[in-house]
């Protein structure tokens, strides 16, 4: 993982360090956050994307955390957790005896089985089950609880870690359905005390909360339509910091130097792919049909002009930063070519041009001028014919998780920092993005590297993942993203609030 960078400016020149403590008057008074980030469900069974995420981090509690910066998780839930010796396919948590429920209820290592079976029965088509797939069963004793694996997996402990290890309480949840309504019951560090769909959810500091942090300031949690939104309400002063995504040209156009604001700017381990159905009789199911494509998307002009240089050309599905990054696709597809392009199409046997449906989700960024980027690039060399259609997010979600795009592309937040969350979850067989593609040697790395309770030595895996990923082409690395977060003057600790792990820590936002 790459080190963490952020840059802070104070509001005031030469400010003392005692400024830097809420003062009496704010430290009570809640803090607005905007973010294009929504909510698809409130029912850790039945989500499996950032903004989701963001929220579980919050209101519910996994057995394990991480810390800012850490690449490693640290007890929350749980007293302690580790990996019977001589192996790694059972995995033992000691649960916290002092943990309760909103209703009053002790929490147990029966909630905690509970909670993992339910994820896994469900198996609902936008849910996180995909991420439990090497989980054979869990079982409960007082306040232990133990996971048998049914293959060795190192990453399982990144895995409870996740708001996909949320742990709910069993008497107020259905174990073979997602609960409905608006009701949250977790052990976070915050209590859900208001929600409308779309609009915002309140956030009060959960008097209860035990755990690996602390709790803070009152949160409201404020959703828009688009990053055009967010920036107008962030200029109005509608919110007291934004994050996720304010526009491209905004992003660019901060001054770190402005003493109005606070500006955060770090590495990060978030990407986007374009990936491509790839099943029979769809227009993209030809192999070569999709080594063309490579060969004609530009990266670079897709970074400086739709993302004003906010974002970097991606040519690895693994990011910058993490284990296993190669630079496959660049050493595949060096440059943009239509001549070789067009002869794989004549080798596939297929109508020129070739048809096919790109889908986007509104609201996602920059994603329409990226499509309407994307099919000019494609476009141009007269190969192809793009027929773009954006789709609210829950819509679009649930037509990829269906078949009913032919090409989509979709931003990944790192579930925790390791290689395997940028491989199984998108390329393994099953994977959360649907693309239908099954391959035996990619299966294959993917259970290897997971023998590695040391996860450098996982590297050698990945990288020959990624040059088959590479040839078959199921998707196509576009680009990497920083993390921006801006804040008023008076709200300190952005630069803790995301940093690339699947952690969205609203605690960490305080008055100065």
């Amino acid at each position: 993982m790459r080190i963490l960078v952020a840059l802070l400016v104070l509001a005031v020149a030469g400010v003392g360090g005692w400024q830097l403590l809420p003062s009496k008057e704010n430290s009570d008074a809640t803090i607005t956050v905007g973010t294009t980030d929504s909510v698809t469900s409130l029912d850790p069974a039945g989500a499996y994307d950032a903004g989701s995420w963001a929220l579980f981090s919050n209101v519910f509690q996994s057995l394990l955390t991480y810390e800012p910066g850490g690449v490693s998780p640290v007890p929350d839930a749980a007293r302690s957790c580790s990996f019977a010796k001589g192996g790694l396919t059972t995995y033992t948590c000691e649960l916290r005896d002092d943990l309760t429920f909103e209703g009053g209820g002790k929490v147990t290592a029966e909630d905690v089985k509970f909670s993992f079976d339910r994820v896994k029965k469900i198996n609902a088509d936008v849910g996180p089950a995909s991420l439990f797939s090497t989980l054979k069963s869990v079982s409960a004793k007082g306040q232990t609880v133990t996971f048998h694996l049914g293959s060795p997996d190192a990453t399982f402990p990144f895995k409870v870690a996740t708001g996909a290890g949320s742990i709910v309480d069993r008497t107020r949840y259905p174990a073979d359905a997602l609960r409905t309504g608006s009701g949250v019951d977790g052990t976070g560090p915050y209590e859900l005390t208001g929600y409308t769909k779309g609009k915002k959810v309140e956030l009060s500091p959960n008097p209860r909360y035990k755990g690996a942090v602390a709790t803070g300031a009152p949160v409201e949690l404020r959703y828009y339509a688009d990053p055009e939104a967010l920036e107008k309400a962030w200029k109005a002063k509608d919110v007291d910091a934004a994050t996720r995504q304010l526009p491209p040209a905004a992003l660019a156009a901060l001054n770190a130097s402005d003493p109005a604001q606070r500006v955060t700017e770090a590495d990060s381990s978030e990407t986007r792919n374009l990936y491509f159905d790839t099943r029979a009789g769809s227009p993209l199911h030809d192999k070569d049909v999709r080594q063309a494509m490579a060969w004609l998307i530009d990266r670079e002009q897709l970074a400086s002009t739709v993302y004003d240089g906010t974002v970097e050309p991606l040519y690895s599905l693994i990011p910058t930063g993490i284990t296993g990054h190669t630079t496959s696709f660049f050493d595949s597809y060096p440059d943009q070519n239509s001549q070789k392009a067009r002869k794989l199409l004549e080798k596939a046997g297929v109508g020129i041009p070739v048809t096919f449906t790109y889908g986007y989700g509104l609201g996602s960024g920059a994603a329409a001028a990226e499509a309407a980027e994307l099919k000019r690039q494609l476009e141009a060399s007269g190969l192809f014919k793009v027929n773009v259609k954006g789709y609210e997010w829950t819509d679009f979600q649930k037509r990829w998780a269906t078949g009913k795009l032919d090409a989509y592309a979709v931003g990944w937040v790192a579930d925790y920092p390791d290689p395997d969350t940028f491989a199984a979850p998108l390329i393994g067989t099953g994977s959360t993005m649907n693309t239908g593609y099954s391959d035996k040697a990619v299966d294959g790395y993917i259970a290897d590297s997971r023998q590695f309770a040391d996860r450098s030595r996982s590297a050698d895996d990945f990288r020959e993942l990624q040059q088959v990923i590479a040839d078959d082409v199921p998707v196509v690395p576009l680009w990497q993203r920083k993390e921006y977060v801006v804040t008023s003057a008076d709200v300190g600790g952005g630069q803790y609030l995301a940093d690339g792990n699947g952690v969205f820590r609203l605690w960490k936002l305080d008055w100065i």
